[in-house]
């Protein structure tokens, strides 16, 4: 850990809440008006990436040296979280650019981290993450994808599944399995590009939520790629997949921080103006009580995610952070799962309005729950920390 750098912060500082100002300012002008938009139609957020860019805001975890804004992880929280109070599906834009890129940035070479890192914080690509397969979710080590040496390449064959900005993003980090004797440590990591000869996208799928990002296969069919985009030492790609999820479920509770403030704010806003029984519905103690519970939820949560951010940034910075993974599941496992809780509660409070495409708190309640799900399942995030606890 560099000693001259000061110890990341538990808290936001003056200037992380000045920031988080600033996304909101940006994300209420640029981003929430297309948000309905895009999810209706089941389109890229084109106008909320061009805003990102221009602010600088769609990589901020990159570091100087390749060009980034050299952002720490709580700063990289609050963006995620301000653009997903606006549009979950354009909060994905800067959270997998740090998914697809924290493997390079803890094993890439440095050549391998100028290369791909560089366009990224320019703005010029998108970065993915490509782990999943349609057998091989939850229990990712029995993937199939395998990579062959032949010369100075690699050969790529199988189909990951469920990969977030397929297709819309031009690097991919892809695991696959150099030795299938070796199990786990069989796995390895490659960078493919989108132009790749042999690389292919099936159809976007139709999802409940977060529409405007799209989700695809990513078919590799004799993808050959030269020796020197393996991430890491050959048989290492499922530690640096364990490694880097542990920095970027963090980037999940962000997301789902935000989509519960969005509906908490809207559902507040309702009550106050909806009148019921000749009263405002907010003067109803069972009301009262709802929205104390969806911010108490929403509070507890967001102090867990800054507290993960934290441990994170030491993590990055070379300390030695044992509870970095239990802190990760934690703040992504209660996150998720508040607001689910949240976003239902926020409908309900809407009534018949909540249920209708009118408000958007119903387009929240659908983005809310993929949360819960990818990234580790709610249930394997239980796993993750009770092995953590019985060590």
């Amino acid at each position: 850990m560099d000693p001259d750098r000061p110890a990341p912060p538990y808290e936001p500082t003056e200037e992380h809440e000045m920031l988080r100002q600033s996304v909101r300012d940006l994300a209420e002008a640029e981003i929430a008006p297309y948000a309905a938009e895009v999810d209706a139609k089941s389109r890229f957020p084109d106008e909320a990436y061009a805003a990102l860019k221009q602010a600088e805001l769609h990589a901020v975890h990159i570091p100087e040296a390749y060009g980034g804004a050299g952002a720490d992880a709580l700063a990289t929280v609050i963006v995620i979280e301000e653009v997903a109070r606006a549009c979950a599906s354009s909060s994905l834009i800067p959270a997998v650019n740090k998914l697809g890129t924290v493997p390079l940035l803890l094993s890439g070479s440095d050549e391998l981290k100028k290369r791909y890192l560089a366009p990224v914080a320019r703005g010029d690509a998108m970065f993915s993450y490509a782990l999943s397969e349609p057998e091989a979710g939850s229990d990712a080590a029995s993937m199939k994808t395998r990579a062959t040496r032949d010369g100075d390449d690699w050969v790529l064959n199988g189909t990951k599944m469920w990969i977030t900005n397929a297709g819309a993003s031009d690097y991919y980090t892809v695991m696959a399995v150099t030795d299938p004797s070796q199990g786990a440590r069989g796995i390895s990591a490659f960078v493919v590009e989108k132009n790749d000869p042999g690389v292919s996208f099936g159809p976007p799928e139709k999802k409940l939520g977060i529409k405007g990002s799209p989700t695809r296969q990513v078919i590799l069919d004799n993808v050959r790629i030269p020796a020197e985009r393996i991430i890491g030492a050959e048989g290492t790609g499922f530690k640096t997949a364990l490694a880097c999820l542990d920095h970027t479920r963090i980037t999940i509770a962000a997301q789902a921080l935000g989509i519960a403030q969005g509906a908490l704010d809207h559902a507040k806003g309702y009550v106050k103006e909806r009148r019921q029984f000749g009263r405002p519905v907010a003067d109803f103690q069972g009301v009262q009580f709802m929205l104390a519970d969806m911010a108490m939820k929403l509070e507890a949560a967001r102090q867990l995610t800054y507290h993960a951010a934290a441990k994170s940034e030491r993590a990055m910075n070379g300390a030695h952070v044992p509870e970095l993974t239990f802190m990760s599941s934690a703040a992504k496992c209660y996150a998720s799962d508040a607001a689910m809780e949240i976003t239902t509660d926020a409908v309900q409070l809407l009534g018949g309005y909540g249920y209708v495409k009118d408000y958007p708190v119903e387009r929240m309640m659908r983005d809310a729950k993929i949360t819960q799900i990818y990234e580790g399942t709610n249930q394997i995030q239980r796993v993750v920390m009770a092995r953590q606890l019985l060590k």
